[in-house]
């Protein structure tokens, strides 16, 4: 029997880094525990994730308190811009905010990111085949989350920005047949105590 089934996409912003990026602080690991526990209710089939140690050493230990689910590594799971916008694109009263932020990034990155970005949003996004609902998640970096809100919320691709995710924070996103993608939970951080809450997020917007 064919047709379609929801899919319900966990999107998780990688836990706290150590200062080198090399891999995860003391919090991070800790966060990336919680993070597990937190999902151990839901039938995930599988845990992709981003190549870079920060989030490949988040998702084994998410995908430890979650028994038998396997990890995937993902290279469109990873850390890039998805869309580097052109000033026009741009709001004018923030426009030159943006592109500072931008500035280094290289030609070979502007060309590249767009093509991961369309390449997550074919093996991430939209209602799966079959008569099965399907439970992912992805543990990635705070740029993808963000591309993956936006483009759930119909906003202009430049949307993106703008948009922080704090460190194994949980979004999640339900993709049903012939609906639009509904945002069910964005940066939810309930199961982390405080101390652990909006790491990786700008200090002046703690809540």
């Amino acid at each position: 029997m064919t047709g379609t089934a929801t899919r319900h996409l966990y999107l998780a912003r990688h836990g706290e880094a150590t200062q080198d990026q090399s891999g995860l602080s003391d919090n991070g690991r800790r966060q990336a525990a919680l993070l597990g526990q937190r999902l151990r209710g839901v039938p995930l089939t599988a845990v992709h994730h981003s190549p870079l140690p920060r989030a490949r050493q988040t998702a084994r230990l998410v995908a430890d308190q979650l028994g038998n689910v396997p990890l995937r590594q993902e290279a469109a799971a990873g850390d890039y811009v998805p869309h580097f916008p052109a000033r026009a694109e741009l709001p004018a009263d923030s426009a030159d905010f943006f592109l500072r932020f931008l500035a280094d990034v290289t030609d070979e990155e502007r060309a590249q990111g767009p093509v991961l970005a369309r390449r997550a949003q074919e093996l991430f996004t939209g209602p799966v085949a079959g008569t099965e609902d399907r439970h992912e998640l992805v543990v990635t970096h705070n740029f993808l989350v963000a591309w993956l809100v936006r483009d759930a919320l119909l906003a202009p691709e430049w949307r993106w920005l703008g948009l922080n995710h704090a460190n194994a924070a949980l979004t999640v996103i339900r993709y049903a047949p012939g609906r639009p993608a509904t945002l069910v939970v964005s940066n939810d951080m309930r199961h982390l105590p405080a101390d652990l809450r909006w790491t990786g997020f700008p200090a002046g917007q703690h809540v």
